[in-house]
């Protein structure tokens, strides 16, 4: 008998009707004909992240987006836990991954869970209880990814699919381990999910390898950290190079990296007694100082090797907030000693050397801020020569660079304030000296913008101060040339001044000729009309047009006479009669009179 074959969509064709003629029951199922693709788990979950919240590490909107997708997964398959009243719970099995729709139900379900134990790592800062439910989380989330691996088990699973549910799970476990310190489970974990990525990415093209390569990158420190753990004592330079890199591998791993090598610098730091300033050694008894103090080296080091200007800055300022809370530990020992400080001072003449301690912290604190802002202004001047791309978009001005060098100037005046250096005048010279420099780079970026405008008189004044400061910097730079290592040339400052007052010099001939045009520019741009100019010969290409301007109209007010006014100026010398006789006389009367009138006997 013929098979009918229907779909969700209705009825087949007739060369689907054969192939269904064709198989042993006499059905055919659409899956067979046309399987489904497997989803690509490590894609699908990439995709997820990074467009419901893990791009800014809001963790809480994504455990939102798995549940809303669970929801909307399980109403389109029919596989509810039950109704309103009543919950029952039901698994999914080999015999449902007919449709992927399956695997990704479960994909979602450790991710929900995942994402929820990362939010509650970050308020268990806060809240240590919190961390037990953490670790309930991730336990639920591994064993989501085992169920998938079980899943994919399955013959009707590819093998790509396969080896990706392999490697999610191996990674889920692996975060179960390090947050309960079995370091050596957790490196075996991490480095199974580690070598199926790096297998999978050399199977396929670059484009497609992109995602394993940055998998693997995120994982590398964890395995760093787990060697370093064990017992591998050279996994400490290689966790340092890491923190070099954008993110520092993750926000938590981070964190767990900072603390690490702040421990290491604490066992070193036992062995540190004293460091040497200037001709003058001081004892470190203070713990962070130490520490601060013993990572001052690997610090600069790595701002050095920093890969881009971003990174630069985040170096830049972990630095700047170590020396801030180790000054802020010295000042407060300070506070507790000062008998013992006002003692020295008595009996050596010098500053104590916790005083001289604090100086030295100062120093690199204001030197560190001095080259950031540098460092700021290069990165600004590559900016500003730059063309201009896009006219609606606010680029680099000259403004900004005179903010920077204003602060680098307020920090060289505050060094050459520290207690302890006053009567070093090799030190106040090349404070001095850099000074000068800055000097000279503030003012060149202040005549740029007085170039803006086209106050051409104004930047040529401020070139030439340019110039003078430079000169000042050559000569008295011979004595100090060791001081001039980390500044910018002044040769280069020179010659880009000189070329900078020949082109200002044209832009300002230029200005003027523009200027001298312009009244001729006004006179043929005169309203007045020609019948009022018949006297004036002047080329007017507007009488040729279609509104020729010849006489005004409506055509302005004039002044007409107006009729007379009359005034009788005759009145005021006009004799009238006496009316004496005509006026009536009021009567003399007492209560007669006033009773007469009354009654009206008196009209």
């Amino acid at each position: 008998p013929r098979t009918v074959v229907l779909s969700s969509s209705g009825y087949f064709p007739a060369w689907f009707l054969t192939l269904a003629e064709r198989a042993p029951s006499g059905l055919l199922m659409f899956s067979d004909v046309f399987p489904e693709r497997c989803p690509p788990v490590l894609q699908i979950i990439k995709d997820s992240q990074q467009q419901h919240g893990l791009r800014h590490g809001d963790y809480q909107r994504y455990r939102g987006y798995c549940s809303r997708r669970l929801r909307r997964l399980r109403k389109t398959l029919g596989f509810k836990m039950g109704n309103r009243y009543k919950y029952s719970g039901k698994k999914v099995t080999v015999e449902m991954v007919r449709d992927n729709r399956y695997l990704l139900l479960v994909v979602m379900e450790a991710e929900r869970a995942w994402s929820y134990a990362m939010q509650l790592k970050q308020e268990a800062n806060t809240e240590p209880r919190k961390r037990f439910h953490l670790m309930a989380r991730l336990r639920k989330a591994a064993k989501h990814g085992e169920q998938l691996e079980r899943l994919c088990e399955s013959p009707r699973v590819d093998a790509k699919t396969k080896l990706e549910a392999q490697a999610y799970t191996a990674y889920l476990t692996g975060m179960v381990q390090f947050e309960l310190q079995e370091w050596k489970a957790a490196m075996e974990a991490f480095n199974k999910c580690k070598t199926i990525y790096e297998k999978l990415a050399s199977a396929f093209t670059e484009e497609q390898a992109v995602l394993y390569h940055q998998r693997v990158e995120e994982i590398s420190p964890n395995i760093r950290y787990c060697a370093y753990n064990i017992g591998d004592q050279n996994a400490i330079n290689d966790l340092m190079q890491m923190r070099l890199s954008a993110g520092g591998g993750g926000g938590m791993m981070a964190e767990k990296l900072e603390a690490l090598i702040t421990q290491t610098r604490a066992k070193q730091a036992a062995t540190m007694s004293e460091v040497e300033w200037r001709g003058r050694t001081v004892p470190v008894k203070i713990d962070k100082a130490r520490i601060f103090l013993l990572g001052l080296a690997d610090n600069e080091a790595a701002i050095v090797q920093a890969a881009n200007e971003e990174t630069k800055e985040r170096l830049y300022e972990t630095l700047l907030a170590d020396c801030r809370d180790t000054i802020q530990a010295v000042r407060e020992e300070l506070r507790t000693d000062v008998k013992q400080r006002a003692g020295d001072s008595a009996e050596s003449g010098k500053v104590s050397n916790l005083q001289y301690l604090h100086s030295y912290l100062t120093y690199i604190k204001l030197w560190t801020v001095v080259r950031r802002n540098e460092s700021m202004a290069h990165a600004l001047q590559a900016k500003l020569k730059e063309p201009q791309t896009d006219e609606n978009k606010r680029g680099p001005r000259p403004q900004d660079l005179i903010r920077l060098y204003d602060i680098i100037l307020q920090s060289l005046a505050e060094l050459s304030t520290l207690q302890g250096l006053e009567e070093d005048h090799t030190f106040q010279k090349e404070v001095a000296l850099k000074t000068l420099i800055y000097k000279a780079y503030r003012c060149f970026f202040i005549a740029q913008s007085y170039v803006l405008v086209k106050k051409w008189s104004e930047a040529l004044v401020l070139y030439e101060r340019v110039l003078k400061y430079a000169r000042e910097v050559q000569s008295k730079a011979k004595n100090l040339n060791n001081s001039l290592k980390d500044l910018p040339d002044v040769q280069e400052l020179i010659a880009e001044v000189n070329a900078e007052k020949y082109s200002l010099q044209a832009a300002a001939i230029l200005d003027k000729e523009d200027v001298a045009e312009a009244p001729v520019q006004q006179q043929v741009k005169d309203t007045t009309p020609l019948s009022e100019r018949l006297d004036t010969f002047r080329l007017d290409p507007s009488l040729l047009g279609k509104q020729p301007n010849l006489v005004q109209f409506p055509p302005d007010f004039q002044p007409i006479p107006c009729k007379p006014l009359f005034f009788d100026l005759a009145l005021n010398h006009v004799a009238f009669p006496p009316l004496d006789d005509k006026v009536e006389q009021k009567g003399k009367g007492g209560l007669t009179g006033y009773i007469k009138g009354i009654f009206g006997f008196g009209s």
